[in-house]
């Protein structure tokens, strides 16, 4: 393979990645290197020109954007809160969540005296949700633990990605509102598209294939 025919792949780092990757590899596209106790920073397979890199989850979509990678796999969750200009090809169903409303136990969430404070990382998804909805907000922007807020009387509610809601539960919070489903997405920079679409079509064919068992 040459050079501008191989693939660069983003891979979000974690366990969301390892499963996507096994779907890749199901699919076809294998790196063996990639399954191997080193540093590397890259993996190529210059045969089957492919070319994988891990990445932190919420970084996928700017390589991909920018085209560092051809490919990615980013939450439903990133492309809303920050509407990359690429591609969405096809939904994974992996990394299953939701993006949600949570507050304390007994939380009044129809009183609306006085504007919501909401503390959240999803900035831009909380106040489309809001404004949907007409409620006025406040939003506290956090990085870190999330649930904290409410419990410390920083904010009434949180917005956030909810799994199991074992930590909710843990500290006395719940969910009141689900505002939309999550999963992994697989995104295709555009320009990539244009000049590599017979090859990033394998790829898509094969991992639509793998999707649609496990319906």
């Amino acid at each position: 393979m040459t050079e501008s025919s191989t693939l660069t792949v983003a891979l979000p780092k974690g366990r969301l990645g390892e499963q996507v990757y096994d779907m890749f590899e199901r699919g076809g596209f294998p790196c063996p290197a990639i399954r191997e106790e080193n540093r590397r920073l890259i993996f190529e397979n210059a045969e089957e020109g492919m070319r994988y890199f891990w990445a932190k989850p919420s970084d996928v979509a700017i390589y991909v954007e920018r085209g560092a990678a051809d490919l990615g796999v980013a939450g439903k969750d990133i492309l809303l809160e920050y509407a990359p200009d690429i591609y969405e090809m096809l939904d994974l169903k992996v990394g299953k969540c939701r993006m949600a409303v949570a507050a304390m136990r007994g939380f009044d969430r129809e009183d609306r005296r006085r504007t919501l404070r909401v503390a959240t990382k999803f900035e831009n998804i909380a106040r489309r949700y809001y404004a949907s909805l007409g409620r006025d907000i406040d939003i506290i922007h956090l990085n870190g633990s999330i649930e904290i807020a409410p419990i410390l009387d920083l904010s009434d509610v949180i917005v956030d990605i909810v799994e199991t809601g074992t930590t909710l539960k843990e500290n006395n919070l719940e969910v009141v509102e689900t505002i939309l489903p999550v999963s992994a997405r697989l995104i295709v920079n555009k320009a990539a598209y244009e000049f590599k679409r017979a090859r990033i079509d394998r790829v898509l064919q094969a991992l639509t294939e793998i999707t649609e068992e496990k319906k």
